[in-house]
């Protein structure tokens, strides 16, 4: 069985505007390259908001919660993906209808894979994933690491680390969550990272992705007010810090 949420109050003295109740994805096996601080950014810039904030976590064998608001997974390698690919399959039709809903999704690196159609290992071994993407990804003979740059059409530069092997190509039921000004991206050849279906955002960037790109959590937190029937007005939030480090970020050499 799952955890019961842990329960976050809102900062202010104003009452609360609502709940958000975040699910994150298998934090024990898919859970590296600091991908934990994106749970926290939606967190506590949801508390700035006004929010209460309800974090519950899923491992594998747990029982999915019957609603959530947002869900958050992180990478791992291919061991873990090796661990949750059976859990993954069986709770891939309440995934897919989850995002059919609405409902916001941020998926890092190995469950960005698995959010697709498979993933091939580099000894040839194939990984069912969910098909709630339409990606596919190959294993590649080496390694795509270092800072890399984005431009979007929904959130103007985005920054973050990739380090990954697989190849990553997207079907014309997916588009892209940027196109790359610096770095590989999805496959090193075809110039997109990432992939973006409904409400739901596949991505290779970590670093932790939200901390350095305010403008991507706010739209996560967004969808997911308006999901139930709120409406979405943000307090002002100083993310002097956040743009320092993305404009740091993006001047590093890979």
């Amino acid at each position: 069985m799952s955890a019961d949420p842990v329960v976050y109050p809102h900062t202010g003295p104003a009452p609360a505007r609502g709940a958000i109740r975040i699910l994150q994805l298998y934090p024990r096996d898919m859970n590296i390259y600091g991908d934990w601080g994106n749970l926290l950014t939606l967190a506590r810039r949801s508390q700035w908001h006004g929010y209460d904030v309800e974090l519950l976590s899923y491992n594998n064998g747990d029982t999915l919660p019957d609603e959530v608001d947002l869900v958050v997974g992180g990478g791992g390698q291919d061991s873990g993906q090796e661990r949750i690919k059976k859990d993954l399959v069986s709770i891939g039709p309440q995934l897919r209808g989850w995002a059919a809903d609405g409902v916001p999704m941020l998926v890092i690196c190995g469950l960005y894979q698995l959010f697709g159609h498979r993933f091939v290992t580099g000894e040839g071994s194939e990984i069912p994933g969910i098909g709630l993407l339409d990606a596919e990804t190959v294993a590649g003979p080496g390694r795509l690491i270092g800072n890399i740059v984005l431009d979007s059409p929904t959130f103007g530069r985005v920054v973050g680390y990739e380090n990954h092997s697989g190849l990553t190509r997207l079907g014309p039921g997916a588009e892209p969550l940027g196109s790359v000004r610096s770095g590989d991206g999805n496959n090193g050849e075809d110039g997109t990272e990432g992939a973006r279906v409904h409400n739901v955002i596949g991505t290779y960037l970590h670093g932790p992705l939200l901390p350095k790109n305010p403008a991507v959590a706010d739209w996560l937190l967004e969808r997911a007010v308006t999901l139930r029937g709120g409406t979405w007005d943000p307090l002002p939030i100083d993310d002097a810090d956040a743009r320092h480090a993305s404009t740091v970020a993006a001047s590093r050499p890979r």
